[in-house]
């Protein structure tokens, strides 16, 4: 078995890593990579921070320009219209009519053209089947903004999709911003202003699947803006988010996603919403091929491959949720609760079964039922019979909440320091008994900087104790499914744990390419696939370590490289183009005497010769010691580019498709984070008295195939470790075998 040789870890191996990189290119390198020295460029020169567009102009304009305008009975426009004059007074702006043949529209003097509008305005609405042709004397007129609502863009194929790439190269050339193609009118609801507290702001890609959210305000909860983002020319969901993110009245960001326009700026807006601690709920469709098809035709998106989808948002602390009331319930508590005390939650209920019930599920969810301590325990009998369990969850077995008991039971179940959130699900109506316990319970809410949730299962929700007292409460937080409860509480608990451990990627992320860069890069070979022998030179060049080998091209050569690597050997054929050795029978393991290499070395070569292969040679290599085999790879993505991909190896990963899949840069934190996704991660641990494996040397491995992804991402479209032998603790890890294809 092999010693270690990859090196003493520091504890901290993002560090160990990155110092790889702090030597500059020189001047001969591409000019991405020299601006990356800039310090808001990565090394692959792409933008490092997210650009925090100045919406307020847009949602809060003093002049707006409506281009199209109608006040003729009958047409669409009209209707627009009038609802722009409404929005316009509530907000306090001067509103101009445009319209070559008008002279006024609903009492108000029309402009004939932008070019005669008055003043430079804030906003332009675009009631016209063709924005294109407005869009140059918008820029001339130095509008700031403006909103297309027409269709046939992007969302209908080719012919919309080139139709769409000429309304945005028009945009980029007037100077304004644009909202659409393909929008509609959400931006001009009327929101309620009588509610306080943090606001959720809304982006959707469809208006339609926004209104949930909106209704919301019926229930006491604030929303401040909604963005319909439509096909995003220029606007897009990242913008909003970023935002979003900055304004103090925003509790939290909910979002409907049909498809992103661009992996990168979305993460880097994701990334501005975890540092100012802010969350970001989403539903993104395209789980399944029939979601992915209906949403391209829908906003002409890139869905994206939904695994890395899932992770990106992982990654940055994105909540995902699935159905649009998981939406509404998980950003109405996130942006109202506060920063919880505790991790543990506490059940308490009227029914044993009731409880038993939401235990349990809230248990499967991952969410902490700590035991309540004894004395705990003994002050609850105080009030509850004692042939009730008060353990967690808490029976009070009803009576006890008719009178002043239920209070007391309340605030001694919130004085527990394990407890951080208090749980209550009312399965239905029981006057007077439920009526008073939801009392109790907004009364508590309000003297505690703990979460009180109120799961109110009743199907009709009419009743006072719903309607008035829990919805009227601005402290609790009240559901109508247990699932809903349990997904919004799990979502609050994680992204508080999220944010207060979160270290920017982007702020580690390599500026400078490493001495490792210019070894690699003269290895890559445009547009081939590397034979095994030159996939582990690339590995080389970034120090992940390999087994003894020689490439050799005869018998006699071969058997003197065996006795230079050390009995007993492994050979195979090494050439370009070749990625499965094993089908072929190219593979020959175990050897240990010369004869062997010998007769091994004639029978590589004459399969070969047999396959019509063109061998460079045949490598004799060291073989390694028993260890877990893993694969670590790096895959192009249509919406982030490279990934790095980590899972159980040889032929498992095929088998089992156990893998954790994230988008660089990550740092150590995330790489481990993705070891532990692995349904297989118990084998790294030692299995059946079995000694652990190397976890470090894994993760280090991981860390520097993540620079290679970001370094050589232009050049290098494909890298496969497989396997990569994690040998046992402090003994490092060993790449057996690489694939590397080149762009």
């Amino acid at each position: 078995m092999l010693g270690s040789t990859h090196g003493t870890l520091t504890s901290d191996l993002r560090a160990r890593v990155v110092a790889c990189g702090e030597e500059p290119r020189s001047a001969v390198h591409d000019t991405a990579a020299a601006r990356a020295s800039h310090g808001d460029l990565d090394v692959s020169g792409r933008p490092l921070y997210a650009p925090v567009p100045d919406l307020d102009r847009f949602f809060a304009p003093s002049s707006i320009a409506v281009v199209g305008a109608s006040d003729a009975e009958g047409r669409p426009n009209t209707g627009i219209t009038r609802q722009l004059i409404g929005w316009a007074e509530r907000v306090g702006a001067r509103l101009y009519p445009v319209h070559p043949r008008r002279a006024s529209v609903f009492g108000i003097d029309c402009v004939r053209g932008v070019r005669e509008l008055p003043e430079q305005v804030d906003l332009a609405v675009l009631l016209v089947g063709d924005p294109l042709p407005v869009i140059e004397e918008l820029g001339e007129a130095k509008v700031r903004y403006a909103v297309a609502f027409a269709s046939g863009y992007a969302e209908t194929g080719a012919a919309g999709a080139a139709a769409q790439a000429r309304l945005t190269a028009a945009v980029g050339r007037s100077g304004l911003r644009l909202l659409g193609p393909n929008t509609n009118l959400n931006a001009f609801e009327t929101f309620r202003d009588d509610l306080d507290g943090p606001a959720i702001a809304l982006i959707t890609q469809s208006g339609h699947q926004g209104r949930p959210v909106f209704a919301l305000q019926e229930l006491g909860i604030r929303l401040s803006h909604w963005a319909p983002t439509g096909n995003e020319a220029d606007l897009e969901t990242s913008d909003f988010i970023s935002y979003f993110a900055e304004r103090p009245e925003v509790g939290a960001i909910a979002c409907y996603v049909e498809g992103l326009k661009d992996g990168r700026s979305f993460l880097l807006a994701a990334d501005r919403a975890a540092r100012r601690g802010v969350p970001v709920v989403a539903v993104k469709v395209g789980r399944t091929e029939a979601g992915a098809r209906t949403a391209a035709s829908h906003t002409g998106k890139l869905t994206g491959a939904d695994q890395v989808v899932d992770a990106a948002m992982r990654q940055y602390g994105v909540i995902r949720v699935d159905g649009l009331d998981e939406l509404q319930d998980t950003a109405a508590l996130l942006a109202r609760a506060r920063r919880p005390v505790a991790d543990g939650v506490a059940v308490y209920s009227i029914s044993g079964g009731t409880g038993a019930h939401f235990a349990d599920l809230a248990t499967a969810a991952g969410l902490t039922l700590p035991r309540l301590s004894e004395a705990k325990q003994a002050e609850l009998h105080q009030w509850i019979p004692g042939y009730l369990s008060v353990a967690n969850p808490v029976d009070s077995g009803g009576h006890p909440v008719g009178d002043q008991r239920g209070r007391k039971i309340i605030d001694a179940i919130l004085a527990d320091p394990s407890v951080g959130v208090l749980i209550c699900p009312i399965t239905g109506p029981f006057p007077p008994m439920s009526d008073r316990l939801a009392q109790d319970l907004a009364a508590a809410a309000e003297t505690t900087d703990k979460l009180v949730c109120v799961v109110w299962g009743s199907p009709v929700g009419t009743e006072e104790a719903y309607r008035t007292t829990l919805l009227g409460s601005s402290r609790l937080a009240t559901f109508r499914t247990f699932a809903n409860c349990i997904t919004a509480v799990r979502a609050h608990l994680e992204h508080r744990r999220f944010t207060s451990r979160y270290l920017s990627p982007f702020d580690e992320a390599p500026r400078t390419p490493s001495p490792s860069f210019r070894k690699a890069r003269a290895l890559l070979q445009p547009g081939t696939q590397l034979s095994e022998h030159a996939a582990k030179q690339l590995l080389r060049a970034y120090g992940i370590r390999v087994p003894r080998e020689q490439l050799v091209t005869s018998a006699a050569a071969a058997v003197r490289a065996a006795a230079l690597v050390g009995y007993p050997v492994v050979m195979k054929a090494s050439a370009p183009q070749l990625a499965h050795k094993t089908e072929l029978g190219l593979v020959k393991i175990g050897l240990t005497s010369a004869s062997q290499v010998r007769d091994a070395y004639r029978e590589l070569t004459d399969i070969a010769r047999c396959e019509d292969i063109d061998l460079d040679g045949v490598l004799v290599c060291q073989m390694v010691g028993r260890g877990v085999e893993m694969a670590v790879g790096v895959s192009p993505d249509a919406l982030f580019g490279p990934t790095v991909t980590v899972g159980l190896g040889g032929v498992l990963i095929e088998v089992l498709q156990d893998t954790a899949v994230r988008v660089p840069p990550f740092g150590e934190d995330q790489a481990r984070a993705m070891l532990r996704e692995l349904r297989g991660h118990a084998l790294l641990e030692g299995v059946r008295g079995g000694p652990p494996a190397d976890v470090d040397a894994l993760v280090e491995v991981v860390l520097r195939v993540q620079r290679m992804a970001l370094e050589l991402g232009d050049e290098l479209a494909e890298l496969d470790i497989n396997p990569l032998m994690v040998l046992d603790r402090g003994q490092g890890a060993v790449a057996l075998d690489a694939l590397a294809v080149c762009r």
